[in-house]
């Protein structure tokens, strides 16, 4: 047991502690309790602090220490790293170096050409050897001058040109005198890969492809009869961590590309959707783990890991935690991939036509944190079909059929936390059901509907849990509307406390152990919304912060603190049913179904064409009172129109043939097929 830890005996399990005199990581060095270096605390990115002036019992002091503005206009949903009482973040195309007890900005740093794509990640910088570390969208990484910001060194990490899409996303991390950094965008048709970088001068050290060339372990695991592989995606997006002592560093992949088209990429698809632990010297790999094979649900690690250590049957064990999309935890013995929760391999949905595979893992025994479903069983309408699987294939002619998790599954982004004094995971997700599609074309990216998402589906259910990860068993979960849940994630404290923001603007903290909440902050105007940063905590001059990126704004919070929320708390939650994601409203009186669409396909570059029997042409429309509107059915399918209020119908109109509607009040309507209700569209009638 390494100095400074403390056994807390459980039932044949000991979790490791944390000595209060500062920060000890996965990786075994400490730092000061005083900074918060990396965006997830330390190499171990468990997103806790030792600090613990702010408690449960001293919680209700908590106040505005300062807010600033962010300079340049930019909004900020990054983790402040901080060094000797000084933050720094990124925020739109800047990087900023801002007073942690004042608020005040020490200095700013953007890209000469603004034209140019060095434009920083939104999750982040690293610190090390007195540099600032910035991963860039021109697919480079740069290295700034603590002190000064000023441009030490900028080289590139992807493909030479720039692939379109080809991305850093991940805040560098810093440790034995490398940068290690992720390259995304797989779903663009970028090779994901992991880069290590010499700290001091940027040369690269190493690199490490998600997808494997011909000749390397995994390559079987692709079609051999294509190329496929070559636009295998597998992005790198999320931050990583460290074990220094064991010499490893850790990431999590992305999907498989074509994202949806599994009838191309027959086979598991390595190392897409797993998580990869690489020696840090040379790159090699070390071991895997696939939690999704042959990924046709877009179901990727999309949760940093993070890493704990943990005593099981008297014997010390060094832990990784990763969260799989549809809300498992899956433990592993980080040195050597042995899983710490034993998994089974489950039959699921399959469907011949897209390769799915015949079985997907799962952790006996464990509790996901979003609901299952029998939640979901009695909430959804006819006709609209539940199909109780996660791994429910997206079919091209099913239309009616959802599914847990679909289109896309929303455990994702946010980070973990994990805290040594209560020996539990935290972590936020969002439980959802939502049409298990795609069109017949394998290379269109994006299965979601126009328009507007979600109507005539029950509202998703928000979480924030506390799961024990001796039993992979919830031990406590916040049950929260799902338009709050946002891109923060918890922060945990040795003051007992777990601290989260919303999309709302409001700032919680809960008891740790219990879940209860025992402080609540509204940060902007009620009914707002935004996608607020996780939180990081440090101390200037003995006194403990708690820091949090709001938008354009960040907000630092002391004990009595003097300024006050913007307003109280929004009585009525955000709402996530109705959200429209389309173009403006269009000038016509003829409105049809069966509409050719121009989808995007992200992995060949440009537009793919579909017919979607339906989506309505145009989705939003606008008259005068009293036009007649002509709906025009140019599908195979019958379809009534009526609007969602009940106010007016067509008839059934068979395919070939339309009906008219007169609207003689103005306002506002959505109106949708009664025979397919995920058809939905809008209308404005002006006075």
């Amino acid at each position: 047991m390494k100095r400074g830890l403390a056994a807390v005996v459980a039932i044949g399990v000991v979790v490791l502690t944390v000595g209060l005199q500062g920060q000890v990581p996965g990786g075994g060095s400490s730092y000061s309790a005083a900074d918060w270096p990396f965006v997830g605390g330390d190499w171990s990115s468990s997103r806790y602090s030792t600090l613990s002036d702010i408690t449960t019992e001293t919680v209700d002091r908590l106040g505005g220490a300062w807010v600033a503005r962010l300079p340049g206009g930019g909004a900020s949903r990054s983790t402040p790293t901080v060094k000797d009482g000084v933050l720094y973040l990124t925020a739109g195309a800047s990087v900023l170096a801002i007073d942690g007890g004042s608020g005040e900005t020490v200095w700013r740093w953007q890209a000469e050409d603004a034209e140019s794509r060095m434009v920083p990640s939104w999750q982040g910088v690293g610190l090390g050897e007195e540099h600032v570390f910035i991963g860039l969208r021109s697919a480079q990484v740069a290295a700034l001058r603590r002190d000064t910001g000023d441009l030490v060194w900028v080289e590139s990490v992807g493909s030479v040109p720039q692939e379109p899409g080809e991305t850093v996303t991940t805040a560098p991390m810093h440790a034995s005198g490398k940068v290690f950094v992720g390259v995304a965008n797989g779903d663009s048709g970028g090779q994901g890969r992991v880069v290590a970088l010499d700290a001091a001068t940027g040369e690269i050290a190493w690199t490490f492809f998600v997808v494997p060339r011909p000749g390397e372990f995994g390559h079987d695991t692709w079609p051999q009869d294509s190329d496929v592989w070559e636009v295998g995606g597998g992005g790198v997006w999320l931050n990583g961590a460290v074990d220094p002592d064991l010499g490893m560093v850790y990431f999590s992949t992305g999907n498989p590309v074509p994202m949806f088209g599994g009838e191309l990429r027959e086979g598991d698809n390595l190392f897409t959707a797993a998580v990869l632990a690489l020696d840090m010297e040379t790159g090699e790999r070390r071991w895997h783990y696939q939690v999704v094979r042959h990924d046709i649900w877009d179901a990727d690690i999309a949760t940093p890991v993070l890493l704990y250590e943990v005593v099981i049957d008297g014997q010390a064990r060094k832990a990784l935690a990763a969260i799989r999309a549809d809300g498992y935890l899956f433990l592993f013995d980080r040195e050597t991939g042995e899983p710490l929760i034993p998994i089974e391999q489950r039959e699921v949905p399959q469907d011949a036509r897209l390769r799915t595979a015949a079985t997907q893992p799962f952790p006996i025994g464990a509790e996901r944190i979003i609901p299952d479903c029998a939640f979901w069983r009695d909430r959804v309408p006819p006709p609209f079909e539940l199909s109780c699987s996660f791994f429910t294939p997206p079919s091209v002619d099913q239309h009616g059929v959802v599914a847990l998790g679909a289109p896309i599954p929303m455990v994702r982004v946010t980070p973990m936390s994990f805290s040594p004094q209560t020996g539990y995971i935290y972590a936020q997700g969002r439980g959802h059901v939502g049409r298990a599609k795609r069109f017949e074309d394998p290379w269109i990216s994006d299965n979601r509907p126009g328009g507007y998402l979600r109507v005539g589906l029950p509202e998703s259910a928000g979480v924030l849990a506390a799961v024990d990860p001796r039993t992979n068993r919830v031990v406590w979960k916040q049950e929260l509307p799902g338009g709050r849940l946002a891109t923060s994630g918890p922060l945990t404290t040795a003051g007992g406390l777990v601290f989260w923001g919303s999309a709302d603007g409001q700032i919680d903290a809960y008891d740790a152990r219990t879940g209860a909440r025992v402080w609540a902050f509204q940060a902007t105007p009620a009914g707002s919304r935004m996608r607020p940063g996780p939180a990081a905590t440090y101390a200037v001059a003995g006194t403990q912060y708690v820091a949090i990126p709001m938008g354009s704004e960040i907000w630092a919070f002391t004990l009595d603190g003097t300024v006050p929320p913007r307003d109280e708390p929004a009585s009525t939650p955000l709402a996530d049913l109705v959200r429209w994601t389309g173009p403006p409203p269009r000038e016509t009186d003829e409105i049809e179904t069966g509409t050719l669409r121009e989808n995007p396909s992200w992995s060949l570059g440009g537009t793919r064409n579909s017919i979607d029997e339906h989506a309505f042409n145009p989705p939003r429309a606008r008259v005068a009172a009293g036009t007649r509107v002509r709906f025009i059915n140019n599908g195979e399918m019958g379809h009534t129109i009526a609007a969602r209020d009940g106010s007016w119908t067509t008839g059934s109109i068979a395919p070939g043939l339309s009906d008219y509607v007169a609207l003689g009040d103005s306002g506002t309507y959505l109106f949708h097929c009664t025979e397919h209700p995920w058809a939905i569209g809008e209308i404005v009638v002006d006075p």
